[in-house]
């Protein structure tokens, strides 16, 4: 079976644990995020974008990017152009919108799940307790 492996873009930029940041954050490539963010997190330009929530970090407000990987808390909507991945601990209150899902049993969301594509598409949903190959 072949599989389709897109290179990652490289985490260039991280907000450590201990630190705050008030205001939109902008970014391109990756960004890892292990500390708190109060603003949007927003990646720009057209190249693939991946953005890190890890497990104790916590972001307050809208979180926009192209691959989205979320184990801590995020308050505030999500959109995820590409593949959203939801960990075990991730925590998400408001709504999400992705091209394709992946979450993890335990994780939460408080609000609308919406695949983002057009009527014509069909949404891609992985559970990841599925024992299917």
């Amino acid at each position: 079976m072949w599989f389709k492996f897109k290179k990652q873009p490289p985490i260039r930029s991280l907000i450590g644990e201990g630190t705050a940041v008030h205001g939109e954050l902008r970014f391109s490539d990756g960004l890892r995020i292990d500390g708190e963010v109060h603003g949007d997190v927003v990646a720009v330009g057209d190249k693939p974008s991946l953005l890190v929530v890890s497990e104790n970090a916590r972001v307050h407000g809208k979180v926009m990017a192209g691959h989205v990987i979320i184990n801590g808390e995020v308050v505030g909507p999500v959109h995820s152009t590409e593949l959203l991945e939801i960990q075990p601990k991730a925590r998400i209150v408001g709504d999400v919108r992705y091209e394709s899902l992946e979450m993890h049993q335990g994780a939460t969301i408080d609000g609308e799940l919406r695949h983002r594509a057009t009527e014509t598409d069909k949404p891609t949903l992985k559970l990841a307790a599925s024992n299917d190959a």
